[in-house]
Parts: C-alpha cells; sequence; structure tokens
C-alpha cells in the first residue's frame, strides 16, 4: 500500500482521471483504508468546483490566502 504522501501526490492526478491503472488503484486502495486521505480528496473536490463556477469572478484576497496555505500543506 502507498503513504499518505504519495497519495496526496497523485491526488490531483487522480480527481482529473488522468493515472494509469496501476496508479489508480493504489490510490483507490488506500483511500479506502485512509479516513484522512479521504477528507483531502473531498476537499479538493469541492475546491475544485469552487474554482470552475468562480473562474470568471476575482477570488477574494483571503481565500486566496487560505488556499496557498492549504497547498502549501499539502507539499
Amino acid at each position: 500500500m502507498i503513504s499518505c504522501h504519495e497519495a496526496v501526490r497523485h491526488l490531483w492526478e487522480y480527481l482529473d482521471d488522468t493515472l494509469d491503472e496501476a496508479d489508480r488503484a493504489l490510490v483507490e486502495q488506500h483511500l479506502a483504508r485512509c479516513r484522512r486521505c479521504c477528507g483531502e480528496v473531498e476537499f479538493a473536490g469541492e475546491l475544485r468546483q469552487v474554482l470552475a463556477r468562480s473562474a470568471t469572478t476575482d477570488i477574494p484576497v483571503d481565500v486566496l490566502h487560505r488556499l496557498n496555505q492549504t497547498l502549501e500543506e499539502m507539499d
């Protein structure tokens, strides 16, 4: 099984459905057992929806700051 770090590293590729079958299976196997990473996937999916809806509007500075902090914490 892969680590949380490895699962999160593949998070966006997983959501974009661009992982090969083997890596996708490893991520899904990890997600089936890890609540923390399931929360990361849920958060990232919701974030993607918010960003898609607001693509034509400016993101408030405080939201942008929190987003950047979250992305830095994921590294």
